[in-house]
């Protein structure tokens, strides 16, 4: 009974091969699959981002309703799913934001983005309002920065009161 499976060759076709390749937004038109499609993954090694790609293509990348703790700050910052360092350590320490070791970046997180000090107002208020709502949002330079200024204008100009409910 010397079988030896491993060293035998199979002669024949694959039995069942798919006709098409999966889409994950064959049925799901909903916007939040939308912005996971569009999502740039910046800040990581060719191998999360090979990780994370997977994830997207197979509908398996699923988005964080809250912060997470970094583990380099101890600050609730880290804002991209599956990361374990957030973005200004990140960049500051030359590591990639999902593993943490220092493998080479691919795409290197852009300093403007990075930022999340808030704003001062025409009023002299800090609103940090608006960070909260800019939580899962990343604007690739693809899109239309036409449309993407004239819509943060117009957020800007709205008036928002506070209503007394009884």
């Amino acid at each position: 009974m010397s079988s030896e499976k491993g060293n035998v060759a199979r002669r024949r076709p694959q039995r069942h091969q798919n006709a098409r390749a999966f889409k994950n937004d064959k049925y799901d038109t909903s916007a939040r699959l939308k912005k996971i499609n569009a999502k740039l993954h910046d800040g990581v090694c060719q191998h999360c981002k090979g990780i994370l790609e997977w994830r997207v293509k197979f509908s398996k990348y699923k988005l964080l309703s809250k912060p997470k703790k970094c583990v380099k700050c101890l600050q609730k910052a880290v804002k991209d799913p599956y990361h374990i360092i957030c973005r200004p350590c990140a960049s500051k320490l030359e590591v990639c934001a999902k593993c943490g070791k220092e493998e080479e970046i691919v795409i290197p997180i852009d300093k403007g983005q990075g930022g999340t000090e808030n704003k001062t107002t025409e009023n002299g208020q800090e609103s940090g309002l608006e960070d909260e709502l800019d939580f899962d949002t990343n604007f690739s330079s693809t899109d239309n920065e036409e449309d993407s200024d004239r819509l943060e204008e117009r957020f800007k100009s709205m008036t928002f009161e506070r209503t007394e409910v009884q």
